[in-house]
């Protein structure tokens, strides 16, 4: 008996809903909360999320968390290559034997990376130019902005995640949602959402709608002198306290509230603010702008010999 489920000719090699179910049968898979799985058995929402996600004939593709293989074997269909990072030890020892026997002529245009994506570091092959992935929901975030940072060569990206945080991704200054994920990946790329997705698409049916999200990469990274880290500790704190005032929300970032005002003055940025209203670029000014104990001390110690004279 082979490993994986026969092609049929309804879906040609791509799997129906009688499919994956054979599938996770023989192998003994339940798809569990912990890990946020459930398994796309529509042939159809596939082919459309490889279609919103632009995969052309030279991409090399990676995906995270590619389950029984369902949109692995549609992205195979039109990329030069894919690359899939499963965690789970079932899942991936099974999924190169079903793309063997589904789509045995690309079956060398795939490779299969057995870790936990927020642990890597480097893919096999050629570098990645875009990241399609139906994204655990506990871990879409993380996972997304992990990437992003690891692998500067992807260009495009489509992540199907719970419809709650496809909109805080795609949420704008101003917007009741917009947030640390908004802020964040705004950083690395034009972000929108790019449609929903019914829940009976999936098997088990999840208990929330889910929703497509495209993040393209910025041409031009942001124009700044403070890095990444720098201005992504500004943007935690800002929101860590949302409804507080930028003046007092930063103050534990900047040392004092005295030291927050000062950073979001030279910033062009009113202290009274929220961080619900700024965007990237302002998050960037407010990190350039933070003056250091030390130059604070410098420049105390500079008047104060100053008014000795």
């Amino acid at each position: 008996m082979s490993n994986s489920a026969s092609p049929t000719d309804e879906h040609g090699p791509l799997l129906g809903p009688a499919d994956i179910r054979e599938l996770a049968a023989r192998l003994g898979v339940r798809p569990t909360k912990q890990r946020g799985q459930n398994f796309v058995i529509d042939a159809n929402t596939v082919r459309r999320i490889v279609r919103t996600a632009d995969v052309r004939p030279d991409d090399v593709v990676v995906e995270i968390g590619p389950g029984l293989g369902s949109l692995t074997l549609a992205l195979l269909e039109a990329a030069d290559r894919v690359t899939a990072v499963e965690i789970d030890d079932v899942l991936a020892a099974a999924l190169p034997a079903t793309i063997a026997a589904r789509m045995p002529e690309r079956a060398d245009r795939f490779a299969l990376v057995h870790s936990d994506a927020m642990h890597v570091t480097e893919l096999p092959g050629p570098a990645p130019t875009a990241l399609v992935a139906n994204l655990p929901y506990n871990v879409a975030v993380p996972v997304l902005l992990h990437m992003l940072a690891t692998f500067p060569t992807i260009d495009r990206t489509l992540v199907m995640v719970q419809s709650e945080v496809a909109d805080r991704l795609a949420a704008r200054p101003g917007n009741k949602v917009y947030g640390v994920p908004s802020v964040k990946a705004n950083w690395y790329a034009e972000v929108k959402r790019a449609g929903a997705i019914g829940r009976n698409v999936f098997w088990p049916a999840p208990n929330v709608d889910s929703g497509l999200v495209s993040l393209v990469r910025r041409d031009k990274p942001i124009a700044t002198t403070a890095r990444r880290d720098e201005v992504f500790a500004v943007i935690d704190a800002a929101f860590a306290q949302r409804r507080k005032t930028l003046r007092a929300a930063l103050s534990g970032w900047a040392g004092s509230a005295a030291a927050a005002e000062a950073a979001l003055v030279a910033a062009g940025i009113s202290p009274q603010a929220r961080g619900e209203a700024l965007t990237i670029e302002e998050f960037t000014r407010i990190a350039e702008n933070k003056v250091t104990e030390n130059k604070a001390a410098e420049g105390k110690g500079a008047e104060n010999q100053g008014a000795g004279q």
